[in-house]
């Protein structure tokens, strides 16, 4: 997960949470994090909103806010922080079951319609999830303003990936991977980082 000041309001915040297991497994998902002038007061909760769709019974199908207000009814800012949000936007993720929650508390979640098929047809509820995991994977590209701007990758982008690969053995020559675990464990430095972007630039710049 990744969050980001915006340029021009110190109150909001831009994210992105990319999802690496669990049933929205390479989901990609933007977010804002909106925190109102008289943040840290009581009862004063911030606001999350995701940009990219995210069918979630945690999340409001119309509008995409996440239910802060139903997880934690009352704000208190000596207990809550945006950690705990950000841990609580994660959390929603990778939710297995909804036995925990009161039937007061699932009555009160955002998107019924989700819940009930989580209940009676995980299948059909995998495949909507499925569905959301596909679309923000599609809309990655359309940034809407926000401070953390995706770009599609350039030739520059393939090569550096590549000689990464290469310097660092996760690939033998013909692009196969290694599957060593002394290879994944090497670590990456800056100086050699920094040394194979020299080289794409000094390539770039010979052609």
């Amino acid at each position: 997960m990744y969050l980001v000041p915006s340029y021009d309001d110190l109150r909001l915040f831009h994210g992105v949470i990319f999802v690496r297991r669990g049933a929205y497994t390479n989901g990609i998902y933007k977010f804002t994090l909106k925190c109102p002038p008289t943040y840290n007061d009581q009862q004063t909760h911030p606001k999350v909103t995701f940009s990219s769709y995210v069918y979630s019974p945690h999340v409001n199908a119309d509008t995409g806010e996440i239910d802060l207000s139903t997880a934690y009814p009352t704000w208190d800012p000596s207990k809550h922080f945006l950690v705990t949000v950000l841990t609580y936007l994660k959390r929603i993720f990778y939710v297995k079951d909804y036995k925990e929650l009161s039937q007061e508390q699932r009555n009160k979640l955002p998107n019924q319609e989700a819940l009930n098929l989580f209940q009676t047809d995980q299948e059909g509820y995998r495949r909507r999830v499925n569905q959301c995991v596909t679309e923000s994977q599609r809309s990655i590209y359309l940034n809407d303003g926000s401070t953390l701007n995706f770009k599609e990758e350039d030739s520059r982008h393939v090569l550096l990936r590549d000689m990464m690969k290469q310097k660092f053995n996760t690939v033998d020559s013909s692009g196969t991977p290694t599957g060593k675990v002394e290879d994944v464990a090497k670590v990456v430095t800056q100086e050699d980082t920094m040394n194979i972007i020299q080289q794409i630039a000094q390539q770039q710049g010979a052609h």
